[in-house]
């Protein structure tokens, strides 16, 4: 006689070493076996409660799959009904009814009961906490109570990475990338990759590229190996450039594409545009392999492109993005666009591309736009236009480019106290050694030339920092050189003494 609980504990086990093909196997055998042999599976309302429950812990693995198998956990838990009505009042039955309520309602969706919060069955917390996670109430979901070691082995990674999930809509990022640690360690092959991968782009949001870098060298080393990731493991939070088939060589290549676009991310952050774009360039491939070209990867090589100063192959980038891209990405495709077109020195075409991102009221980055297109108007020569763009960014938050917009049209108004105030605030701003920082500290020296050196030591300053960090191929190589020689002759004067 078929026991269903045994049944499950039997296809946990394939769970556990990654064998899904042999777990479906178990349960549909298994289902087959305690149907009612007068009607057969799926033809009569003879009840059933072993089938029905089997029909339930089907909908436990298909969950496993997201949406995609949205279908498939619908069908499974209305044929679980129908052998069973009664199991519309088990606990897992309800937390799997809540998860794919979730999953096609988001937010709109009926959150799962207290008693299915609270239930002694910890694969009905689980699947609690995944609908809760879904509808974007992620601190009801860490809320429930629920150890690692109560689930069997092929959940243990995944409640951790969905607790990483919502501690990321928390904006809690360093537990989140703790979890997804956790989740790894817990994980093996593939999977254990993906949760690095997740951890890894975290990292990379958090300013730490150098560790990013380093954990995801270590996944490296997990492709290849025999147990593969199935599409459904991907949570909400995963960064995936592609998407994901069923097939084992197609997840294995686009989890692939995913690593070398995390890593190319990382590089860029560390200022090794070339090494990023060879990984872009080898993520971009392996998703025209195994899928179809996506969003973010056209994105990264653009912003990579930028970086090289190959702006026109950088707006072919951008431009590809932007038609791929879906609504909510297209500010961020617009903006970029408009930036590399402004490098190019066609303020034109650039502001028409800003003001379309400006226009999208939730797009974060409405502050840096102002800013961008207040560069647009000075470039064009409207300098009431830029100067006031260029004030409305810096009260709000775009510090950086909205001061040196203001320092540029000061100096046009030859407001030199002023532009000189502006650009010391982009060298306090600014993070040491980058491009505005050294950008300050040039225009900071020069305003100060043109005032005739009124605080020698400080343009020595300015002067020196920025020309320890401009090359000699540059331009402002010998204006730095001369600045700096006229400032440190004017403080050996005052010193009686002259300087090296």
């Amino acid at each position: 006689m078929i026991d269903a609980d045994t049944t499950w504990q039997q296809a946990c086990t394939a769970l556990a070493g990654g064998d899904y093909e042999t777990a479906f196997g178990v349960l549909s055998a298994a289902l087959d076996e305690a149907m009612p042999a007068a009607v057969g599976k799926g033809k009569g309302a003879a009840v059933s409660p072993v089938a029905a429950r089997i029909c339930v812990y089907l909908g436990s693995l298909h969950a496993l799959y997201g949406d995609g198998a949205a279908e498939q956990l619908e069908a499974t838990l209305a044929e679980a009904r129908g052998l069973n009505p009664a199991v519309v009042s088990e606990v897992l039955y309800l937390a799997l009814s809540a998860e794919l309520e979730a999953r096609t309602r988001g937010p709109e969706a009926v959150p799962p009961s207290e008693a299915v919060r609270e239930a002694l069955d910890p694969v009905a917390r689980f699947h609690a906490l995944c609908a809760l996670a879904l509808a974007e109430q992620p601190q009801v979901a860490l809320d429930i109570h629920l150890g690692a070691g109560e689930l069997p082995p092929h959940l243990r990674w995944r409640l951790r990475s969905w607790q990483a999930d919502c501690q990321e809509q928390l904006g809690h990022t360093a537990d989140a990338i703790n979890l997804y640690a956790e989740a790894a360690h817990l994980a093996g092959g593939l999977d254990r990759a993906v949760m690095i991968q997740e951890q890894a782009a975290l990292l990379i949001q958090d300013g730490q590229p150098e560790e990013a870098k380093k954990i995801l060298d270590g996944a490296r080393l997990l492709y290849g190996s025999k147990q593969a990731i199935n599409p459904g493991q991907i949570n909400p939070g995963q960064i995936n450039p592609g998407q994901i088939n069923a097939g084992q060589g197609e997840d294995e290549g686009l989890n692939l594409a995913t690593w070398h676009y995390l890593r190319a991310q990382a590089l860029l952050q560390m200022d090794q545009a070339d090494a990023a774009y060879e990984m872009i360039r080898e993520a971009d491939r392996l998703e025209r392999q195994y899928g179809t070209p996506g969003y973010v990867v056209a994105l990264l090589t653009g912003q990579i492109l930028s970086h090289l100063g190959q702006q026109e192959k950088a707006i072919t980038a951008f431009e590809a993005a932007l038609k791929l891209a879906e609504d909510s990405d297209r500010p961020y495709a617009n903006h970029e666009l408009g930036v590399a077109l402004l490098d190019m020195d066609r303020p034109v075409e650039a502001r028409d591309r800003l003001e379309v991102a400006l226009n999208e009221p939730d797009y974060p980055y409405q502050p840096e736009v102002l800013a961008d297109i207040a560069e647009c108007d000075y470039r064009l020569g409207r300098m009431p236009e830029a100067q006031l763009a260029a004030e409305q960014a810096l009260a709000q938050g775009a510090v950086i480019p909205a001061s040196l917009v203001l320092g540029s049209v000061a100096l046009d108004y030859f407001q030199l106290d002023e532009a000189l105030e502006h650009y010391e605030r982009v060298v306090r701003e600014a993070a040491p050694d980058s491009r505005d920082w050294i950008i300050g500290h040039q225009m900071a020296a020069d305003v100060m030339a043109q005032q005739g050196f009124p605080n020698p030591a400080a343009a020595v300053a300015h002067a020196q920092q920025a020309l320890d960090n401009t090359p000699e191929s540059d331009d402002w190589h010998g204006t730095l050189q001369d600045l700096l020689a006229r400032a440190q002759t004017l403080m050996g004067n005052q010193d009686g003494r002259m300087l090296n």
